[in-house]
């Protein structure tokens, strides 16, 4: 009977040791939830040819965005690195995710600038417009940060500025976009539907 009575309380005991004892870890994002999230505006932005692109119509995939002046500094071209990175090291699943430039300012992309960002969607934005729906964190620049959108149109996660070297947070960075990606697998396809 007393073995019986054993085998029945077991599980009950390993579930309060392991939330009493062991306590499970809590699961932190790298980057900052936008609470409330803010839908992408109705904008018309433009290519670097000169043609208009409505800014809503880059819904339907995630999009990792960066802000710069098309003089592009050393900060503007670590993160197009990093968005390439992270864009590539994604493996099947990079077609879900759209790297996005956005140039605040009228300034001429240089030409090698511009063969090395050929895979990234380059938009001119007017720079008061942007900010209207882009915020930096306190203390910091819109151009310090990348952005992520989800495939709805709302900017829901800033992430810090991170070294191109510090691998810990680029690493950590992935991570949050593929528990994202793994999260929405169900109703996100790569691609956008046909319009």
């Amino acid at each position: 009977m007393l073995l019986v009575l054993a085998v029945c309380a077991a599980p009950v005991v390993a579930s309060y040791f392991a939330y009493y004892v062991i306590r499970p870890e809590s699961h932190r994002s790298h980057g900052d939830l936008i609470e409330p999230q803010r839908p992408i505006p109705a904008l018309t932005a433009e290519s670097l040819q000169g043609k208009p692109v409505p800014l809503p119509s880059l819904k339907d995939q995630w999009l990792l965005v960066s802000v710069s002046g098309g003089a592009c500094n050393d900060n503007c071209e670590k993160n197009l690195y990093l968005q390439r990175q992270l864009r590539e090291s994604l493996g099947k699943d990079k077609d879900r995710v759209d790297w996005v430039w956005l140039i605040d300012d009228r300034t001429e992309v240089r030409p090698e600038l511009q063969a090395v960002v050929a895979q990234a969607t380059v938009l001119r934005v007017n720079a008061a417009q942007l900010s209207q729906w882009l915020a930096p964190a306190s203390g910091s620049s819109l151009h310090d940060h990348l952005y992520l959108v989800d495939p709805m149109g709302n900017w829901m996660m800033r992430f810090p500025s991170v070294e191109p070297r510090d691998v810990k947070a680029a690493g950590n960075i992935k991570r949050d976009l593929e528990r994202l990606l793994r999260a929405s697998a169900s109703w996100d396809t790569a691609g956008r539907p046909p319009r």
